[in-house]
């Protein structure tokens, strides 16, 4: 076993570790496993939610589209910049509907809000499949990063399978607060790791960094503008407006329990304000792509590109380091994903009178998901950014219907919200799995066409028969002879 894999899978038991130190006594109810008592600080919220930007995408997919599509990478850039204005807003109230009506989940936002169960199952099942693949992208690039930081096939293989079981023993052990601890930790190892590789790759090229984007200039001039191809300005304005309304119109069922868990609807917008701060981090792996460009064979695989820059600039034990902050960027995201899909299913799908029982299911199906992500990710591996594209993709046509929800009054009724949400999610299969050539458009978006066309149509509709309903159900007008009310008033006086 080399030394590389041996520093990233001790640093897999240490993450691990620490998640099992975040639980404080058996939870004996789902709702303090899935958010922690609604009592979390501004620092703990801060850190649950400035995870996510951090992921196995952000070290090795933003690298890669940087290498391949140039500025294009730097969509990611500009839809986390949305997300957090349209969180800033949406955050504090969905936080204010979930304290008053105890919601756990999503879906219970819709059951509640539309008083339609079956929405709310509807949602359920939307969220817990479309998040598959998300956790599947977390699992796949931990291999990857393992694969590629020790050229091992076989190590990736096994650091994906170790960092499983321990992902799922530390999640049933402690719940979101053990998410919560890893949390502070792989935040701090990721800025580390980003801001070392920011140091140490450029300077393998004559000049620096100071050279290199004129050097970029001189060679690969097309590098510096979104230009034709897979990546042109098509691809990078509607994988940016997708991403960009499913993460900020809340549409991502695992990023419910850090804002429902939070202690004040204060903290979150304060969080909000900041956050964009936290993003100029990502700027480095893009950086690094630009690296790899004028340093690695133009067939160099995508995802592949950070960590063989990181091999050719640092010691192995440096890499090693690398790898355990990348693991922790798989392992976090991994955890908050297999919650929400667990809590969806044991909470919305398959509801159990007791306590004991819902949490029973819920572990099972943590154990279930994070199974069955882990095979996929070891037989059907796949790019990173079309994984996550696809969770986004299906995940937003939950946005139109959330976000007329979110008033004092809900604008839109469950049935037309219903057969949006489902037409929506129709097409996106079609347009993903049927062969269907729509160039470089994201197949999301083209989906959110149908599902307001549908919702709106079928609003229409509903209002109309109300409306004719409440025509027929209406008493008929009395008629009285115009000197009726001459004599009434007559009596009167």
């Amino acid at each position: 076993m080399s030394s590389t894999l041996a520093i990233s899978l001790v640093g897999m038991v240490l993450i691990a570790g620490l998640g099992f130190l975040g639980r404080r006594q058996p939870a004996r109810e789902l709702s303090e496993w899935t958010v922690g008592g609604r009592r979390f600080s501004t620092a703990t919220t801060w850190f649950l939610q400035a995870g996510e930007s951090f992921t196995t995408f952000s070290f090795l997919g933003l690298a890669g589209l940087a290498f391949g599509g140039g500025v294009a990478a730097t969509y990611a850039l500009g839809y986390l910049a949305m997300s957090l204005i349209g969180m800033y807003f949406i955050g504090p109230r969905t936080w204010r509907l979930g304290r008053d009506h105890g919601y756990l989940t999503q879906a219970d936002f819709f059951t509640d809000r539309y008083r339609s169960p079956l929405l709310g199952k509807v949602v359920a099942l939307v969220g817990a499949v479309f998040l598959l693949p998300y956790l599947q992208l977390q699992i796949t690039g931990l291999g990857l990063i393992v694969q590629l930081a020790t050229g091992s096939r076989n190590g990736s293989h096994l650091s994906m399978v170790v960092a499983t079981v321990l992902t799922v023993a530390f999640v049933l052990w402690s719940g979101i607060r053990g998410i919560a601890k890893v949390a502070y930790l792989k935040d701090i190892l990721m800025v580390v790791a980003l801001v070392v590789l920011l140091i140490a790759v450029p300077a393998t090229l004559t000049g620096g960094i100071g050279h290199l984007f004129h050097t970029i200039q001189q060679s690969h001039a097309g590098l510096l503008t979104i230009h034709s191809g897979d990546y042109d300005r098509t691809w990078f304005t509607t994988a940016m407006l997708i991403s960009g309304i499913g993460s900020g119109l809340n549409t991502m069922p695992h990023l419910w329990p850090p804002v429902l868990s939070a202690r004040s609807g204060r903290a979150l917008r304060s969080n909000y304000v900041w956050l964009p701060l936290y993003q100029v981090a990502l700027a480095i792996p893009v950086i690094i792509g630009f690296v790899g460009v004028l340093s690695l064979s133009p067939d160099t695989p995508g995802n592949g590109v950070l960590l063989t820059l990181s091999h050719q600039a640092l010691p192995g034990w440096v890499v090693g380091v690398i790898a355990v902050a990348a693991a922790a960027a798989a392992m976090v995201p991994s955890a908050a994903i297999v919650m929400g899909i667990s809590t969806l299913v044991s909470h919305n799908l398959l509801p159990s009178r007791s306590e004991r029982a819902r949490l029973r299911t819920n572990h099972l199906c943590v154990v279930g998901a994070s199974g069955l992500a882990l095979i996929l990710g070891i037989a059907r591996p796949d790019l990173l950014a079309n994984l996550l594209l696809l969770t986004y993709g299906g995940l937003s046509q939950l946005a139109p219907a959330t976000v007329l929800a979110l008033g004092r009054r809900t604008r839109l009724g469950a049935v037309p919200a219903l057969l949006g949400i489902v037409t929506g999610v129709a097409v996106l299969g079609w347009l993903t799995f049927g062969g269907v050539d729509i160039g470089t458009v994201d197949a999301g978006l083209i989906a959110m066409v149908p599902n307001l066309a549908v919702s709106a149509v079928a609003q229409l509709l509903l209002r109309r028969r109300s409306g004719a309903t409440a025509d027929r159900e209406a008493p008929a007008p009395v008629h009285r002879p115009a000197d009726a009310g001459a004599a009434v008033g007559s009596a009167a006086h």
